[in-house]
């Protein structure tokens, strides 16, 4: 990292699946007017292309290199986020049940997260960046101005993720999303690469009862404290 880089502040937001983080960090980039990093959204870029071509989620020999090598384009619609796989559009598979799990199989392994670790850095832009993932704040952007830890309670969780696929119209079962999310958490946690955890100097908020606007609230809060202390 240059000096250039090093100067532009990051505010990382880490936690498990289905507390909210990636809402709130595109709403806390948007209200910045800073550059927005989902960080899940490239795990699940490789799981889709390990789909596509074939290869299993216990491939790491295969999954590493294809990681290193893929085609992928980021842009912004009046929609939202557009990302593009090898030029065919793929945002709207991202976010299924099925390549969720891929992802979080494949995060842990050692090769894909290598590859994947200049990418996240490369997204570090003036005038900010806000970033969330799992390994944001401890291992992508240690020196982070402000590290948000977003958490709830699985119950929760899976709440909302039940609430979300039905919106868009998929079949899905509560019991099963509660403890596909358990495993996960699981597996997230215990990972010997870049366990899911919060930093050392991180803010641990707990969402289980508490809307986006009020989390919204707190960060700010902590955000013009973290700026003072700049």
């Amino acid at each position: 990292m240059n000096d250039r880089e090093a100067s532009v502040p990051v505010i990382t937001v880490d936690g498990p699946g289905g507390s909210g983080k990636g809402t709130i960090a595109m709403r806390l980039a948007d209200q910045l007017g800073w550059h927005f990093l989902d960080s899940g959204a490239l795990y699940r870029l490789v799981a889709v292309a390990a789909m596509d071509r074939g290869i299993e989620a216990d491939d790491e020999a295969a999954l590493g290199p294809m990681a290193q090598n893929l085609d992928v384009n980021f842009g912004i619609s009046n929609d939202g986020m557009v990302i593009l796989l090898d030029g065919n559009y793929i945002t709207g598979r991202l976010r299924s049940e099925t390549v969720s799990v891929f992802a979080s199989r494949i995060s842990a392994f050692p090769r894909v997260r290598a590859a994947l670790v200049q990418r996240q850095r490369s997204f570090r832009k003036s005038p900010g960046l806000v970033a969330d993932g799992r390994d944001m704040g401890t291992v992508i952007f240690p020196d982070a101005i402000l590290k948000i830890f977003l958490t709830a309670t699985a119950e929760a969780r899976a709440e909302r993720r039940y609430k979300q696929l039905k919106e868009k119209g998929e079949s899905v079962n509560l019991t099963r999303l509660f403890q596909d999310i358990k495993k996960r958490d699981e597996r997230d946690s215990n990972r010997a690469i870049s366990p899911l955890k919060p930093a050392s100097d991180a803010h641990v908020i707990d969402s289980t009862e508490l809307s986006i606007n009020e989390v919204l609230q707190i960060i700010q809060i902590l955000l013009d404290d973290s700026m003072i202390s700049h």
